[in-house]
């Protein structure tokens, strides 16, 4: 079967059209806080609208479906092409130095992933930029979450034809859990989920930030993107209050949605019982008593004597150990990326943790990156599977989550996945390593990009920005955020020559 060019060309318009409706908020935003630039996003908006408009009128009324090469085809190129069009703004106005820092920093809004080049290599610093782009860079984030397909398949009733192959490509996890029989159904309630949780933060956040800190906010909590209007992140509000409804809330966002759904329809049992969450419930509460004794200063006198001749951020309060050690474990392990500390100037331990969370992830179906939670419990099964299996050789045993077996092509895909997530860190180090970047800021960047993370390590920490780095090296970043957030296979399989043959 011969790709579909028209189809794929067709949906990508109707994309574009709606990225252009999107367009006008934060022109209104701009409008709003009468700031002189809000032109920029009125322009990008026009030209947006008008493509995609002029598609629906020239469409071919009879066009087949959407097969599963269309739909790989048309999520893979929709990152790019809603990045590109979304970084004009940026562009136009002349608020960065360059196209690229525009296109990485959508692409990084998009994917969810926060890193930023403000307030570095000549561009503005966050507090400095118009609020019209702050909120932009948010509400891509947001649209980026949950998904613009998935959005697009909740809205747009022309795209229910054939859709569940949009919505397979695009959704993370192993297999794309549907809700209700009709992938248009299931989109709605994803999104109304997604918007009522979004609310519920935003009202919250209201009493210790103004309204537009809380919908920024907001946005990027439920995303798990990490972009903030403050340089200095969550941190800079020094509230306890913010720190302990936003970790709440990036907890909920690392949840897989269909127990969101389950959980509203009043099937809480059912929740508990899902070995995914209480995996995740596991790995988040470890990561936080780990991190906490390691930054409590009782508890680092107890360190090596060669360790106190260097000098380690800690916490005299064991309560303001589990703050900071409570925030920093969520936003890392649901690949949210907001700071409230340096965790670079942390003792070794909490270091150490801290590293093995950017590789962990949110649990599949959320919007959080990574790996993902069940791949790991997959993993693990299987490798002690086959431990057994050279005890007992002639024995039948079938991996089992809960009382489900696994299918063998589940497991196909989890281990395929791992292989390549793996590989991808391995080419992008070295890839970075080519344009001269020393080996740990190379494997940082490329780590936290894959996993949609943001912050990283060495010149990339929590308190630093991405502005530094070759211009080549940010449209590789950009590529591996992309391959990260549509789970590699999806990134990639465009570039197998097959893929565009009969």
């Amino acid at each position: 079967m011969v790709l579909n060019f028209r189809a794929v060309a067709y949906t990508l318009a109707i994309l574009v059209l709606f990225l252009g409706v999107a367009l006008l908020l934060p022109m209104g935003v701009g409008l709003y806080f009468g700031e002189d630039i809000w032109w920029a996003f009125a322009v990008t908006s026009a030209g947006a609208i008008l493509l995609g408009g002029l598609a629906w009128v020239l469409r071919d009324k009879k066009e087949s479906e959407l097969q599963i090469r269309e739909g790989f085809a048309i999520v893979a190129l929709a990152w790019v092409i809603l990045s590109a069009v979304g970084a004009m703004p940026f562009y136009l106005a002349e608020v960065v130095v360059s196209y690229t820092d525009a296109f990485f920093e959508t692409m990084s809004a998009f994917s969810t992933t926060g890193a930023t080049i403000l307030g570095g290599g000549g561009n503005p610093s966050i507090e400095e930029m118009p609020k019209a782009f702050l909120f932009w860079r948010s509400l891509a984030h947001w649209m980026g979450g949950m998904g613009i397909i998935v959005l697009t398949l909740a809205i747009l009733p022309l795209l229910g034809v054939g859709g569940m192959q949009l919505y397979k490509a695009e959704v993370p996890g192993p297999s794309a859990d549907k809700l209700t029989p009709r992938v248009q159904e299931t989109a709605k309630r994803l999104w109304l989920i997604y918007v009522g949780i979004t609310f519920i933060e935003v009202l919250l956040l209201l009493p210790a930030m103004s309204g537009f800190d809380a919908i920024n906010h907001a946005f990027a909590t439920m995303a798990t993107g990490g972009f903030s209007t403050k340089n200095g992140s969550i941190g800079q509000f020094d509230s306890l209050y913010i720190d302990w409804v936003i970790t709440a809330f990036m907890f909920l966002a690392g949840v897989n949605f269909a127990l969101h759904f389950r959980m509203l329809r009043g099937q809480a049992i059912t929740v508990f019982r899902d070995t995914e969450f209480r995996v995740y419930c596991g790995i988040t509460l470890v990561a936080t008593f780990l991190i906490t004794l390691g930054t409590w200063q009782p508890m680092m006198q107890l360190l090596p004597s060669r360790l106190d001749e260097t000098v380690f951020q800690g916490y005299a309060s064991i309560l303001e150990a589990l703050r900071y050690g409570a925030f920093q474990a969520t936003a890392i392990i649901t690949t949210t990326g907001f700071g409230t500390a340096d965790y670079e100037i942390w003792p070794p331990l909490a270091i150490g943790v801290i590293f093995l969370c950017f590789y962990i992830g949110g649990m599949a179906g959320s919007t959080g990156g990574g790996v993902k939670v069940i791949r790991h419990v997959l993993m693990f099964k299987n490798s002690f599977k086959e431990i057994k299996q050279l005890i007992h050789p002639q024995a039948i045993m079938p991996i089992r989550l809960g009382q489900r077996v696994v299918p063998p092509e589940v497991m196909k895909n989890v281990l395929s996945f791992i292989v390549l997530y793996l590989g991808l860190i391995g080419v992008g180090t070295m890839s970075m390593a080519f344009f001269g970047i020393d080996l740990l800021t190379a494997f940082g960047a490329t780590l936290s990009s894959v996993g949609n993370v943001g912050p990283a390590f060495g010149t990339l920490g929590p308190t630093e920005n991405y502005a530094h780095l070759p211009e080549m090296a940010k449209w590789v970043l950009s590529f591996l955020m992309m391959a990260g957030r549509l789970e590699i296979f999806t990134a990639i399989i465009i570039f197998v020559p097959a893929f565009w043959r009969r």
